[in-house]
């Protein structure tokens, strides 16, 4: 199993949230980042996904809190966790 496992590459995911004021129009700010990043290919099935060249962003709201939750996943770390901390920095511009 080791040396199958060994023959993949690594992925980390950034886990991240943002809380959400009352009264935020989420959908509205989904469409103005997907406006940003519309030479991305973006997926809005469960909420928005947006892939980069071998890194992926997903955000969606969650059904019990006020909040957006970002995952950002990459084969490096610190990639993962820039993607993270741009989308929340774009989420935050567009609030």
């Amino acid at each position: 199993m080791k040396a199958l496992r060994n023959s993949y590459p690594d992925y980390f995911i950034s886990k991240n949230k943002i809380e959400l004021d009352k009264g935020i129009d989420v959908k509205e700010v989904f469409e103005k980042i997907k406006g940003k990043y519309k030479n991305q290919p973006l997926n809005t099935e469960d909420g928005l996904k947006i892939e980069f060249d071998k890194d992926w962003v997903h955000l969606r709201t969650s059904n019990t809190e006020p909040i957006i939750r970002i995952y950002a996943e990459s084969q490096n770390e610190t990639t993962a966790d820039n993607i993270a901390r741009k989308i929340m920095q774009d989420i935050k511009e567009f609030i």
